[in-house]
């Protein structure tokens, strides 16, 4: 299987605004984000589909996403943080967690939301000084 864009960036070959890591997950934000804080958990090891994830690693990587969504809703001001799994664009299981107010903010087919490298950065560290591993 050819290396993911994810696999990429968990090896520093592709930078990314980090949220956190442990040995098997990785958070960052995502580059085209549909809201403020917009972020991906994903596993270390590469699979494409989620649901093939033994289900130890799968409950894992939820709990691991808990704690960063609630890193999430302490740095950005938001009502929830809405959970998607889509698994279609990039061949490596990831789990999208986004700051909602309402349903129709986890839109993916709307307008993406525009930030500098700067806003990128202040939000990343926002967020990363807020989730307790």
């Amino acid at each position: 299987m050819e290396e993911s864009i994810f696999t990429k960036i968990i090896k520093g070959e592709i930078p990314c605004y980090k949220i956190a890591e442990n040995d098997k997950f990785f958070a960052f934000l995502d580059i085209s984000p549909i809201a403020k804080g917009h972020t991906l958990v994903i596993t270390k090891m590469q699979n494409d589909y989620i649901f093939d994830l033994p289900d130890d690693m799968l409950g894992e990587m939820m709990i691991f996403a808990k704690k960063i969504a609630a890193g999430i809703k302490k740095a950005i001001p938001c009502n929830r943080v809405g959970v998607a799994v889509i698994g279609i664009d990039v061949p490596h299981n990831h789990i999208h967690l986004v700051p909602i107010n309402g349903v129709g903010d986890l839109n993916f087919k709307g307008e993406r939301v525009k930030l500098s490298e700067e806003e990128f950065k202040e939000i990343a560290a926002a967020i990363s000084a807020a989730v307790e591993l």
